[in-house]
C-alpha cells in the first residue's frame, strides 16, 4: 500500500452502567466499565493511529452503540458487530445497521459461536444462508471458533469463496497445553482458501496467564506465518481482555517480538495494511499529516 499505518484490528468497550457482561464475573481485571478513553493512551504511546472495535455480546443494542463510538471517534476505522444471520430478513438488519450513525463504518459481522454448544452450528442451513446475504452485502465474518470448532470453520469458508473471513485469535490453540495437534494441521487446511485471514490476537490468555513467556507463543505465530504469510496476518491486542494476563504494551512488544524475522515491507502487512484491505477501512484521516495525499487543485495549489 502506498501508505501505512499502524492497526488494532481488534480491541472492545463496554459500559456496566449500560449492559452487564455476564462472562467477565470471577474476572477481577475485567469486572469494570472500559471506554475508548481508557484506551488512548496506550494507541498513542504504541503509535496506533487506527483500530476496528469488536462486539462482545450477541445484541443488538450493542452494535447500535459501538457504531455511534466509533461516529464520534477519530481512531476507530470499523466495527466488526453482531446481528443474527439465522435471521430471514438479515439483509433488511444489515440496511438498518448501516443507515444508522456511523453505520457507514460497519465492517463486520460476528457471532459467539464459541459458545454454540453445537460444533457444527456453522454448518446449519440458516447460518449458510446469512453467510450468503453478508457475501451480498460485502460485509466480513469474523470467526470466533474453539478448536473442537474449527473444522466446522474450514468447511464453511470453503463453501462460501467468495466471503471474506476473518479467524479471531488463531482459532483459539491449546497453547497453555503445549498442544500444536491438530491445530496445526487445521491451519494447513485452511490456508488453502485464500478468502481467509488470521487475527494475531487473543494469544497471551490462551496461555498460562502468570506464568507464559514468549517461547511459549513462538511455535504458534511461526505455523501461522508459514501457512498464511504476513500478509494474511493482522495484529488485534483483544484489550481489555489482554489484561487477564498481559498489558497492551507487553501484547505489542510481543508481537513485534514473535515478527521480528520480517522485513520492515513485509511488517506492513500484520501491523496495519491487512486489516485496511480485508476490512477495507478508510484511514486517509488517521495519516499522519506528512503522510497525507495531496490534491492538485485547479488554480495549483496543493
Amino acid at each position: 500500500m502506498e501508505h501505512s499505518i499502524r492497526v488494532d484490528a481488534h480491541h472492545h468497550v463496554w459500559d456496566l452502567a449500560v449492559r452487564d457482561q455476564e462472562w467477565t464475573r470471577g474476572l477481577t481485571a475485567l469486572e469494570r466499565s472500559f471506554s475508548l478513553d481508557d484506551l488512548l493512551p496506550s494507541l498513542e504511546s504504541n503509535d496506533v493511529r487506527a483500530t476496528v472495535l469488536v462486539q462482545t455480546l450477541n445484541v443488538t443494542e450493542e452494535t447500535q452503540e459501538l457504531l455511534e463510538v466509533a461516529k464520534n471517534s477519530s481512531v476507530v476505522a470499523g466495527v466488526v458487530g453482531w446481528a443474527d444471520i439465522t435471521r430471514g430478513d438479515i439483509s433488511d438488519e444489515l440496511s438498518r445497521l448501516h443507515s444508522l450513525p456511523g453505520g457507514e463504518l460497519l465492517v463486520g459481522i460476528r457471532h459467539l459461536v464459541q459458545d454454540e454448544r453445537d460444533p457444527q452450528w456453522l454448518c446449519r442451513a440458516d447460518v449458510l444462508d446469512g453467510l450468503a446475504k453478508l457475501e451480498d452485502a460485502a460485509i466480513v465474518y469474523d470467526l470466533l471458533v474453539r478448536p473442537h470448532q474449527i473444522p466446522s470453520a474450514i468447511k464453511v469458508v470453503q463453501s462460501r469463496p467468495n466471503l471474506r473471513f476473518v479467524l479471531d485469535h488463531f482459532g483459539k490453540p491449546q497453547i497453555g497445553e503445549g498442544l500444536l495437534e491438530p491445530w496445526r494441521s487445521q491451519m494447513n487446511e485452511l490456508s488453502q482458501c485464500e478468502n481467509v485471514v488470521v487475527k494475531f490476537s487473543g494469544l497471551v490468555t490462551e496461555a498460562d496467564h502468570t506464568r507464559w513467556r514468549t517461547v511459549d507463543l513462538r511455535p504458534y505465530v511461526e505455523v501461522v506465518l508459514s501457512e498464511f504469510g504476513p500478509q494474511r496476518m493482522m495484529f488485534g491486542s483483544d484489550w481489555p481482555v489482554c489484561q487477564l494476563a498481559a498489558s497492551y504494551e507487553q501484547v505489542v512488544m510481543l508481537a513485534e517480538e514473535l515478527t521480528s524475522q520480517l522485513s520492515p515491507t513485509e511488517k506492513t502487512s500484520p501491523f496495519g495494511d491487512t486489516a485496511v484491505h480485508w476490512y477495507g477501512l478508510d484511514v486517509t484521516q488517521m495519516l499522519p499529516e506528512a503522510e497525507m495525499p495531496t490534491v492538485q487543485r485547479q488554480d495549483g495549489v496543493e
